[in-house]
């Protein structure tokens, strides 16, 4: 498959609501989309799931704009403008780090690839089903706790069937009590902590331990990323699983993980572990080892999100994801929307990775492109 042209489209699409976490507050996701042209004009599409800083993780969006312009997109076209998706990873593994702007690549490519096919990503993959059980991720809330009750009961009501509340030191105790006590055993709740806890603090490591008696699905990534002993001995003292998320950057990062009782679960995210080749491997292996996974979330749009949940689909993700559906985050989607049915997506199964950008919404929001090499 000879690629054409390439290049990169940056986009600011407001959120339905401001998304605060632990490191920061988001109110418009200003995102990149990378796009790829074959000589007929067939387009392939991948996002970037970055953030406007280095906050979640080294990637931000300056940074990822760069790197695709000066490194990756040149190396990708030294090697041939025929190329495949399974030849991207190795064509850019070279370079260090750069996961997200490697799997927006990676993920064009694929797009590209399957178009000219006309074969979905879920039928390459081998995916069966028809939905995928979905979760919802909120944020915390300017209003607080009460705030927090208010849209939980709302995603409840929608049919979501798991909720992840994000907390941090001096919002977490209180407003999951105050969920369990809303809504009682039927919730099933986990927390996000986005590592923001210190396993040295014995006020953090007190509500901990005072979480892990809320029944709790799982307590996610409550150390920086690099803490793999001490999210190992919090695993061992809880009863509640402990879920890596920034901790997981590659196949390898998640078999320690898991072989040094890290966790007890990985989330997979495309972005962030460097593609949909590498997402594929750490699958495979953690299925192969009894590990259960479920596919994160970036506050995607249409682009990316038609990979998760094309991803979600394979049989190692047995927990809901963050695959909600587009009115989760945007008034109008990039693309045509997904729904919530029932608690569950439906797995696309159009020609593609994911749906195509539509022209007008794309012009609308855009802010800034251009084409590279």
């Amino acid at each position: 498959m000879a690629i054409d042209a390439v290049g990169i489209t940056r986009i600011a699409l407001p959120l339905v609501r401001p998304f605060r976490t632990s490191f920061g507050t988001q109110t418009v996701r200003d995102v990149l989309l990378v796009w790829v042209r074959d000589a007929d004009g067939t387009p392939g599409w991948g996002e970037c799931a970055t953030t406007s800083a280095p906050l979640y993780d080294p990637d931000f969006t300056d940074a990822a704009s760069l790197v695709l312009h000066d490194h990756l997109v040149p190396a990708l076209l030294a090697g041939g403008t025929t190329v495949t998706g399974p030849q991207v990873a190795a064509r850019l593994a070279r370079f260090r780090g750069h996961h997200a702007p490697k799997a927006a690549l990676e993920a064009a490519v694929w797009d590209l690839q399957l178009r000219r096919a006309d074969r979905c990503l879920a039928d390459h993959l081998g995916v069966t089903r028809t939905h995928v059980p979905t979760g919802v991720s909120v944020g915390i809330p300017e209003g607080g706790v009460d705030e927090l009750v208010e849209q939980v009961g709302g995603y409840l009501d929608e049919g979501y069937l798991r909720v992840k509340v994000k907390i941090e030191p001096g919002f977490d105790l209180a407003p999951v009590r105050a969920l369990c006590d809303t809504f009682g055993a039927d919730l099933r709740l986990q927390v996000d902590a986005n590592a923001a806890y210190s396993p040295e603090d014995p006020e953090h490591l007190g509500v901990l331990a005072d979480l892990d008696e809320c029944g709790l699905v799982q307590i996610e990534q409550p150390f920086g990323a690099d803490r793999l002993r001490a999210h190992a001995d919090l695993a061992d003292r809880s009863h509640t699983p402990i879920c890596l998320d920034e901790s997981i950057t590659d196949r390898w990062r998640a078999v320690d993980a898991v072989a040094t009782g890290a966790c007890d679960i990985v989330n997979i995210k495309v972005g962030r572990v460097g593609g949909l080749t590498e997402a594929l491997a750490i699958h495979d292996r953690c299925l192969a080892d009894g590990t259960p996974v479920w596919c994160g979330g970036m506050l995607e749009t249409g682009v990316g999100r038609g990979v998760n949940v094309a991803l979600a689909g394979l049989p190692g993700f047995v927990l809901p994801g963050d695959t909600s559906a587009s009115s989760r985050y945007f008034t109008e989607d990039l693309t045509e929307p997904f729904e919530l049915e029932d608690g569950h997506v439906a797995v696309r199964r159009e020609a593609g990775a994911s749906p195509l950008p539509d022209p007008d919404r794309l012009a609308a929001w855009t802010t800034a492109t251009r084409r590279v090499g």
